[in-house]
């Protein structure tokens, strides 16, 4: 699971990007960090953070994407790694709540269909909002494989990601 949790790290980080200070995300949702959502998840923050505040802000909303998906999927933990990850990175994203409106999807990813799971990712409202975020989740979803992209050392995911202390 430790493994897991550091790909999704990476994974987000590559997603989301890193902004230190409090911005309006595609959604209107006021956000920090790596993805956090300040109405969801209200934290006391005065002008910015820092690069550790919002990896530890990012490690709490990790564990809270793996709680829900224990309480609501808990047949996630059967998937291979990769897939699990997909599905991490796609209830961070978009909530629990949201990944729940995946029906179809879910049920082909339960059924081991994930070349069909893959298609019904794809053919989604979400698809056209995150783009290439999408194609390739719906790429580790169908093969089980990760990117060549994402197989880079951590420095190299940072180097790649918005790092920045602007609002955007």
């Amino acid at each position: 699971m430790e493994a897991t949790i550091v790909l999704v790290a990476a994974m987000l980080i590559m997603h989301e990007g890193v902004v230190l200070k409090p911005y309006r995300d595609t959604t209107g949702h006021i956000t920090i960090g790596v993805g956090h959502n300040l109405k969801a998840k209200p934290v006391k923050i005065i002008k910015s953070t820092t690069i550790t505040h919002a990896l530890q802000l990012l490690q709490s909303d990790i564990m809270d994407t793996v709680c829900d998906l224990d309480d609501y999927l808990p047949w996630w933990r059967e998937l291979c790694e990769i897939r699990a990850v997909v599905l991490v990175d796609m209830a961070f994203n978009m909530g629990i709540g949201g990944l729940l409106t995946f029906k179809s999807m879910l049920a082909a990813v339960r059924l081991g269909d994930y070349r069909e799971a893959s298609i019904q990712m794809l053919h989604s409202r979400w698809a056209k909002q995150v783009g290439h975020r999408a194609r390739r989740l719906a790429h580790m979803m169908k093969t089980g494989e990760v990117p060549k992209e994402v197989l880079m050392d951590h420095g190299q995911v940072w180097r790649k990601s918005t790092i920045s202390d602007e609002t955007k």
